[in-house]
């Protein structure tokens, strides 16, 4: 039996999100893994057990309950945004010579930028959507020369924050300037992208003994203007697995999905989101860290492939630990 702790929380809006997913995936481990729900925070971090936190000593990673001494064996990373879905977390654990499921740092880091992310697999071949980059000394932003260039409408997102925390759907100039500070509240660099008319898919994707393996699409219909927070948390969205589209559309896209797996040399689950253009599949943005609640997607791919979500995460730890 190894001990393994699920780590969730974080600095970020997320934090309940976080929880929700982390308490999902720790009740759903195989029965060879016994699961601890890691609670971090700037505080410091600490173990839920019986409606109690117990401070977790993150060096020895290990905590004191009822005069025994419990050593975790193992972590799951399961922070939305900072400092899990960034790599931060995973760059600590590498430090001590912890063992992990998730993907790196430096993978985590890149996939968490979704300009930075978009342009990486851009050099490879990959379809994204045309973009400008904004840093914090370019917030005073020609409006008109940005629409005039990507057209109307814009999307406006944070380029280091999940949840569509900060994400702006922007259809006049007007607007602009709004959507950029409400984006820069949420994160320190802004994307701009053209508006990609289609269908939006997404697709789960994680590592088993047999390689790289691809779940079912899901596809997205926002009952709102796009896929922002309400739709994507409080059921203002249908989310249609396996998605409306022909079986030579779903085999694309879980190719370019697989592929986008390899090329960030990621580790355990992703959710790789596309839009399709004309049946070409364009990315949206790489999850490294996909929200895994019972209202999530990920795992209502996995009821659709006919497996359990125990089974799932039994296929993940047998190759990643």
């Amino acid at each position: 039996m190894k001990n393994i702790g699920v780590i969730c929380g974080g600095f970020s809006s997320e934090f309940d999100i976080s929880v929700k997913s982390g308490r999902n995936i720790q009740e759903n481990l195989p029965d060879d893994y016994k699961g601890f729900l890691i609670l971090l925070r700037k505080e410091g971090w600490t173990v839920q057990m019986e409606g109690e936190e117990i401070m977790l000593d993150s060096k020895l990673m290990s905590f004191e309950h009822r005069g025994e001494r419990i050593f975790l064996d193992a972590a799951i990373v399961y922070i939305h945004g900072d400092p899990g879905e960034d790599g931060k977390v995973q760059a600590y654990l590498d430090m001590i010579d912890f063992p992990y499921v998730n993907s790196g740092p430096l993978a985590s880091q890149l996939s968490f930028d979704k300009w930075y992310c978009n342009q990486f697999l851009k050099g490879f071949g990959v379809q994204v959507a045309q973009s400008e980059y904004l840093t914090d000394s370019t917030k005073s932003i020609n409006a008109k020369a940005i629409a005039d260039k990507l057209g109307l409408p814009i999307f406006v997102k944070p380029c280091d924050s999940g949840s569509s925390y900060g994400i702006s759907k922007v259809h006049t100039v007007e607007e602009l300037p709004q959507a950029i500070n409400a984006a820069f509240e949420e994160g320190e660099t802004v994307v701009l992208e053209a508006f990609l008319a289609g269908t939006e898919v997404t697709c789960g994707v994680y590592r088993n003994k047999e390689g790289i393996q691809a779940l079912p699409l899901t596809e997205i219909v926002s009952d709102n203007d796009f896929f922002d927070f309400k739709a994507k948390y409080q059921g203002e969205s249908q989310e249609i697995t396996p998605a409306r589209v022909s079986e030579t559309v779903t085999t694309e896209v879980q190719r370019v999905a697989k592929e986008i797996y390899q090329l960030l040399n990621l580790r355990s689950v992703a959710r790789i989101d596309f839009m399709l253009v004309d049946d070409v599949p364009h990315v949206i943005e790489v999850n490294t860290t996909p929200g895994f609640s019972n209202e999530s997607i990920v795992p209502k791919m996995i009821a659709a492939a006919n497996m359990s979500t125990k089974e799932f995460w039994q296929q993940i730890l047998e190759v990643e630990l």
